[in-house]
């Protein structure tokens, strides 16, 4: 019997948020997070990291997100930690090449919590969906210095070969800002992660609310 459940069937369209508090010009995650809700964003995801971050910090601020989230109708997922995703019941957890694989977060978090797994080539996205993933994120698409142990830009024909081959749902991120998303949209990606050009904007309500415009159909 297949672990899916219909409400993990599609990420949401439009813009994947995700916080990076380092870069939000003295702003909490919480209030990131209350701004993108309000701008329009229909997902978000928890990233940072311990250190400089304790445990009980990630806790606190994560119990406060899912009531914002949880009250807006908004997907949480949290970025590495599966215990913390438990411990707050977000709606899943979003892994890398290098963190548990997809088979051991899946006996952590049980059938219904959502999976995402970062790849950067055919060859993982192939791997992710046959051992389970719900989303795969495709990137770095751009050139990006939000995390520090990036690898190299794929570029938009790896893009072009999840679209065409891959059959569970993506999201792209990696240098992705407003002069340059009509290029992956037009590429076919549904969802996009914008960092920065988020949680950098003087106002990050209005700053959503044009990315979102830019994406058909929401």
């Amino acid at each position: 019997m297949s672990h899916k459940t219909q409400n993990k069937s599609q990420l949401p369209d439009g813009v994947y948020g995700i916080t990076a508090e380092k870069f939000s010009q003295g702003r909490s995650n919480i209030e990131v997070v209350q701004e993108m809700i309000a701008g329009g964003i229909r997902i978000i995801q928890y990233r940072e990291k311990r250190p400089p971050k304790s445990f009980a910090a990630m806790l606190e601020e994560c119990r406060a997100i899912r009531d914002l989230t949880r009250e807006a109708g908004v997907l949480f997922i949290i970025n590495d930690y599966p215990a913390l995703a438990l411990l707050v019941d977000a709606d899943g957890v979003h892994v890398g090449q290098d963190d548990l694989p997809v088979a051991a977060v899946r006996e952590l978090v049980g059938p219904n919590k959502i999976i995402g797994l970062s790849t950067h080539a055919p060859e993982e996205a192939r791997a992710a969906v046959a051992a389970g993933a719900d989303y795969i994120g495709v990137g770095p698409v751009f050139s990006t210095q939000t995390k520090d142990d990036v690898c190299d830009p794929v570029g938009l024909t790896y893009i072009d070969y999840v679209k065409q081959h891959c059959p569970i749902p993506f999201t792209v991120l990696g240098g992705i800002k407003e002069h340059n998303l009509a290029q992956v949209i037009a590429r076919g990606a549904k969802s996009a992660c914008l960092v920065t050009e988020i949680v950098e904007a003087d106002n990050i309500r209005s700053k959503v609310q044009r990315l979102q415009a830019m994406f058909p159909k929401l």
